[in-house]
């Protein structure tokens, strides 16, 4: 099974970086990814974060949509709750209509930082339904330029400028919640591994999506899977060169849990959330060494969840080796996929 390989990348600020520097890294690798042949670069949204650069992500796509040529673009994801479809939808119709055909809107249910980002964001406005369903079909409509309806307060509205090819929509989740979400919606469904770490509940959550999976005008069900991984030379190097990735989830006294990437936020999001919390360890999801090693265990992680594409993280803090990282996984599978065509054409020879 040939499988299509994509990055994410969070623009990640090491001690000792600056935010600009880690922008220009993040276009940098764009670059290269589309050099390549990177199926697509997306860029995620973070909020009141020292770790990580990128905070608005439709702008960062803007310039990476201008610094390539050929891969596809998108966010990993919009956090939707803290927005009016409407102006999403206008923000990304901008976007398509600047470079249509290679422009994503993932959109993911997290908050993307601590409450008090969160209320700085929404200023007041009332919490929304957590499941964002209405708010995925407000969007999807927008997008697509279908009217509100007779009788809505807004019929006839449309997110100008409409694209003749709009932004493709994606759902970012890592629970069978947001397995059902995409399901029924009909929409694709990226699973984050790399948040959730345990295979098994991707492998079954996958399954369910394509089980439930809703078809809308012909639509197919769509899956990705999205891994942490670093790839040396060697297995010995790898264990070197990767930041440290355990996790740390923050179950609230409500049953509302979020996964953060180090303990200090994790007990800081538990405070500013006005419950009571407890902190969970999760061990780290990073699958790290040579791009054989990486590679079979990448390979094996898309057959057991069903998936033909796989979008990486490398949270790798010398830059020249994050970008070896991806070389060197791109070119084991491309070898192995060069290996099957020819031990395939023997075969057919005899």
């Amino acid at each position: 099974m040939s499988i299509k390989l994509s990055i994410l990348d969070q623009s990640p600020l090491f001690e000792g970086d600056t935010p600009e520097r880690a922008l220009r890294y993040t276009v940098e690798l764009a670059r290269r990814a589309d050099a390549l042949g990177y199926h697509r670069f997306w860029v995620s949204e973070h909020h009141d974060s020292r770790s990580v650069a990128g905070s608005s992500p439709e702008v960062l796509i803007a310039y990476l949509l201008a610094s390539t040529e050929r891969i596809r673009v998108g966010s990993g994801g919009v956090m939707l709750q803290h927005y009016s479809p409407y102006k999403v939808a206008e923000s990304f119709n901008v976007l398509a209509n600047l470079e249509s055909n290679r422009l994503d809107l993932g959109v993911g249910r997290a908050p993307g930082g601590l409450p008090r980002s969160t209320l700085a964001l929404r200023r007041g406005a009332p919490e929304e339904d957590a499941s964002l369903s209405g708010k995925l079909e407000e969007l999807r409509n927008y997008l697509h330029g279908i009217d509100p309806g007779e009788g809505d307060p807004l019929e006839g509205l449309r997110a100008e400028p409409l694209p003749e090819q709009p932004a493709r929509l994606y759902v970012l989740g890592a629970s069978s919640d947001s397995a059902d979400l995409a399901a029924k919606l009909g929409l694709p469904y990226v699973f984050s591994l790399f948040i959730n770490g345990d295979l098994d509940q991707a492998e079954a959550a996958l399954k369910r999506y394509r089980e439930k999976f809703v078809s809308v005008d012909g639509s197919q069900p769509e899956s990705i899977l999205s891994v942490s991984a670093a790839v040396a030379d060697t297995d010995e190097e790898a264990e070197g060169i990767a930041v440290e990735s355990d996790l740390f989830r923050t179950i609230l006294a409500s049953g509302r849990k979020i996964t953060i990437g180090d303990r200090e936020r994790a007990e800081e999001f538990g405070k500013q959330s006005g419950e009571e919390y407890r902190i969970e360890h999760v061990p780290s999801p990073l699958i790290k060494g040579s791009a054989s090693s990486v590679g079979r265990r990448l390979r094996e992680a898309a057959a057991r969840s069903g998936v033909e594409e796989l979008i990486i993280t490398s949270p790798i803090r010398d830059f020249a080796k994050r970008i070896h990282s991806y070389e060197l996984l791109k070119s084991y599978f491309e070898t192995e996929v060069e290996e099957n065509k020819a031990e395939v054409s023997s075969i057919e020879a005899v």
